[in-house]
């Protein structure tokens, strides 16, 4: 259902899909309305699991979302240096310094010279950080099964490959993505 532009009062973040595909095929009518509803649709649904993941799961242990990626990089590639980590979670290497800044002063970061490169740094988790991320990740894991528990396990798989499939398709065209 499309809704029209005399009920904005009944817009909500899931309708205005719908409102948005409507009136910008009205206005553009060359657009592929099914491409937007696709990438309108999957962007609102990923944020909508970070916003989630973020305030239930790591926001009550003073993390936010991406002091969570960093950390899960860490976690699991240390000892790493930063530009990897900046790499594996999708950041900039200034955000990734200055998380990593915050990470070490609450005593969960370690950072060392790299041996093989008295320049390079390499980061890895105290043992306090180790217990903080294994203990975070049990609860992310949990909310993700409760977001995950509305599809069979067929429908999972299913999902998987599609999305591998879109983003494996994002190098014909040149797509911009963190590396």
């Amino acid at each position: 259902m499309t809704l029209e532009p005399s009920d904005p009062e009944n817009l909500h973040f899931w309708s205005f899909i719908d409102y948005a595909v409507g009136r910008v095929s009205r206005e553009l009518p060359s657009i592929d309305p099914l491409a937007m509803r696709l990438v309108f649709t999957l962007h609102r649904a990923a944020n909508m699991v970070v916003y989630d993941l973020e305030s239930s799961v790591h926001r009550p242990r003073g993390w936010s979302w991406p002091g969570f990626r960093v950390l899960f990089a860490i976690w699991l590639s240390a000892p790493v240096e930063a530009r990897k980590v900046a790499e594996l979670s999708g950041m900039s290497r200034a955000a990734v310094s200055a998380l990593v800044n915050t990470l070490e002063r609450d005593g969960l970061v370690r950072k060392e010279r790299a041996a093989y490169d008295g320049r390079a740094l390499e980061l890895s988790l105290t043992e306090s950080g180790q217990e903080a991320i294994a203990s975070a990740f049990l609860a992310h894991n949990e909310r993700e099964q409760e977001w995950a528990g509305a599809l069979t396990g067929d429908e999972k798989r299913t999902l998987i490959e599609l999305l591998g499939k879109l983003t494996t398709h994002s190098v014909a065209f040149d797509a911009r993505h963190r590396a």
